[in-house]
């Protein structure tokens, strides 16, 4: 009997140079959607992953993509060198939209357009107004976000955007305001709040007109239904109205250590499909008994395949 794993995908972050490459020479199944990627866009995505500069790769309109599809090609190499199909899937902000592919619910076509209006989207929504983001470690969910509810005014906006992991939430807002959050996050016991290298106040209200734009391109895509349960950022639970939650998505947060507890009730291994581990190092923190493999290139592709099948 095979294991019983989530499939979950990176979100920004993640991206690096080169990401995808092992993984597309060695799986045609890799190839075929990366091959599909490109003709949907009519953009070489190869070049995006394979040959982007390290600054390039991180703009947002870049990152996105570029993680979508080497997420998905790693699924699929996966498949194809003999695991299972996953008993639930979720992504990590902008990986939601490579669990919906993996599950059936989105073509890769489909999804690599929305993923490239998202990424514009909200590069424009960076670039019109500055925000920020920042990790804060060891502090209470409850307690950041008492701090976050006492910065009010139109430019002074500031939320939780990425519920991570115990002792790990992100805080996303104006840039000033971010910044004055923090000083009294530390001062009300955080350990340490660590500025991200972001070009936008992504999950916040500063995503306000972003989101609404992206409604309007969610609703001209046909979204299916699927025996494979997505568990939704927005929730933290198996969905079907898909069409509002990712445009609620961008201006709310992201419940990943609820989504992962919600993930456990279906599967007892994760599978990290992509570049990096950050959620795999983040199961370590929510559940330490549960198991994790990180899926980020060739060399790892028929271990964890086997491991699967068992």
């Amino acid at each position: 009997m095979s294991r019983r794993y989530a499939a979950v995908f990176p979100g920004q972050g993640s991206q690096k140079p080169g990401m995808g490459r092992s993984v597309h020479d060695a799986s045609a199944a890799a190839r075929h959607v990366f091959d599909t990627v490109t003709e949907a866009l009519g953009r070489d995505v190869r070049t995006l992953c394979f040959d982007t500069d390290e600054d390039t790769l991180r703009k947002t309109e870049n990152a996105q993509l570029a993680l979508y599809t080497a997420g998905l090609a790693t699924f699929h190499a996966l498949r194809e060198a003999g695991a299972p199909a996953p008993s639930v899937a979720a992504g990590h902000s902008v990986g939601e939209y490579a669990a919906l592919a993996v599950a059936g619910r989105l073509t890769v076509s489909d999804g690599a357009k929305l993923v490239a209006r998202r990424g514009d989207l909200m590069a424009r929504s960076g670039n019109l107004r500055k925000g920020a983001m920042a990790a804060v470690l060891g502090m209470d969910d409850d307690a950041l976000e008492a701090i976050c509810a006492e910065f009010t005014g139109e430019s002074r906006a500031v939320v939780p955007a990425n519920f991570n992991s115990p002792g790990q939430i992100v805080i996303s807002g104006d840039e000033a305001a971010v910044g004055e959050a923090c000083e009294k996050a530390k001062a009300a016991g955080a350990k340490r709040c660590i500025p991200l290298n972001v070009s936008g106040a992504f999950h916040s209200p500063l995503m306000h007109e972003a989101a609404v734009a992206m409604g309007e391109a969610l609703a001209n895509t046909t979204f299916t239904e699927s025996t494979v349960p997505v568990i939704a950022n927005v929730t933290a639970e198996p969905e079907h109205d898909w069409r509002r939650l990712l445009e609620e998505q961008l201006r709310a947060p992201v419940r990943w250590a609820a989504s992962v507890r919600k993930m456990l009730e279906d599967a007892d291994t994760f599978v990290e499909c992509g570049p990096g581990d950050v959620l795999t190092g983040l199961l370590r923190r929510i559940e330490p008994t549960a198991t994790g493999f990180s899926v980020g290139d060739a060399d790892a592709l028929a271990d964890t395949a086997a491991e699967l099948a068992i």
